[in-house]
């Protein structure tokens, strides 16, 4: 008998051993990138930020395993299936391409999506509002027409603009079919520029020069990575350069109208709480970032030979020197 109740005794203490050990597992994170640029790494320290002011202390509460693809969407696919062996608990995704390998791969897991223009194009979710899948989060979606008139505010006489992208990301896609639309409205027409990958958006930039009156880069993920091809070119040929993003700005580009990136990573980490907490994705429409910023950057507009309305400096959130 009184063996017996040592073995019960002994099983008894094992399964709490085991219930605690269990409770004090910390999350497991898989973040996936398609590239390193300051956009997408603002996006991602936003989230981690913001899940630690939510409770979910680095190396405590969560284990991040951050991956980047470095442009390569085989090697993100890769990532998703390292994310789906080790049993992740939940995977965030950063950029379009990213995003896709993910959705591709896991398909149980819930996948949180941030810098991703269109969801439903990249067909990651059924709708923006009910998305049906595992995967939710936020988009970027910038806007595309305000940049084009903030242009023409800037370069008055521009008739022609170079738009420089990768015709192969899904998101830039959606952003030049948005450009073209406003240039039509805005009396101006769109020349393109593709780069295939970051080692070629030096000479797609260049390959405009002679040929537009200005530079327009969406929030594209290749072009983006090499920002500083562009920006070399637009300053020579002293070509106004508008971006998609503020941290294009602060690496040269002349202005913007756009979002905050480290503000969306946050924005997603308030929805992963929501996920954790036991809410579904496929339920949890797609947010957007409502606030958008005007950046101009004075030091490349003096390069570039522009010359910014005093109105539209007054109105800026940001003035970069």
């Amino acid at each position: 008998m009184s063996i017996n109740r040592s073995s019960l005794m002994i099983a008894v203490l094992t399964v709490l051993v085991l219930a605690f050990s269990s409770l004090a597992a910390p999350l497991r994170v898989g973040v996936t990138q398609i590239v390193e640029h300051p956009a997408l790494d603002a996006a991602r320290q936003g989230f981690i930020d913001r899940l630690a002011e939510l409770g979910y202390e680095e190396g405590t509460d969560v284990v991040y395993d951050i991956q980047s693809a470095q442009g390569d969407f085989g090697t993100a696919l890769t990532i998703a299936q390292k994310f789906a062996a080790d049993g992740v608990d939940l995977v965030l995704a950063i950029a379009t391409p990213a995003a896709q390998a993910a959705a591709q791969v896991l398909r149980d897991t819930p996948i949180l999506i941030t810098a991703v223009t269109d969801p439903v194009a990249a067909e990651l979710v059924d709708s923006i509002e009910r998305p049906g899948t595992n995967v939710t989060g936020t988009s970027d979606l910038t806007p595309v027409r305000a940049q084009l008139e903030l242009l023409t505010m800037l370069a008055p006489s521009a008739r022609r603009v170079g738009v420089i992208y990768n015709a192969g990301e899904v998101n830039s896609v959606v952003q030049v079919n948005l450009a073209k639309a406003a240039a039509a409205d805005l009396g101006l027409e769109v020349v393109e520029a593709t780069a295939a990958n970051s080692s070629e958006v030096l000479s797609a930039a260049q390959s405009l020069v002679g040929r537009v009156d200005a530079l327009y880069v969406p929030t594209d993920n290749t072009v983006v990575s090499a920002i500083e091809s562009v920006v070399l070119v637009a300053e020579r040929a002293r070509l106004p350069l508008i971006a998609g993003e503020d941290l294009s700005v602060e690496q040269g580009a002349l202005a913007t109208v756009g979002i905050d990136y480290y503000q969306l990573g946050r924005q997603t980490a308030d929805m992963a709480l929501r996920v954790l907490q036991g809410e579904n994705p496929a339920e949890m429409s797609i947010e957007y970032q409502n606030e958008i910023n005007l950046v101009v950057n004075l030091s490349a507009a003096q390069r570039m030979g522009v010359t910014i309305p005093e109105d539209l400096l007054a109105n800026a959130a940001r003035v970069i020197d």
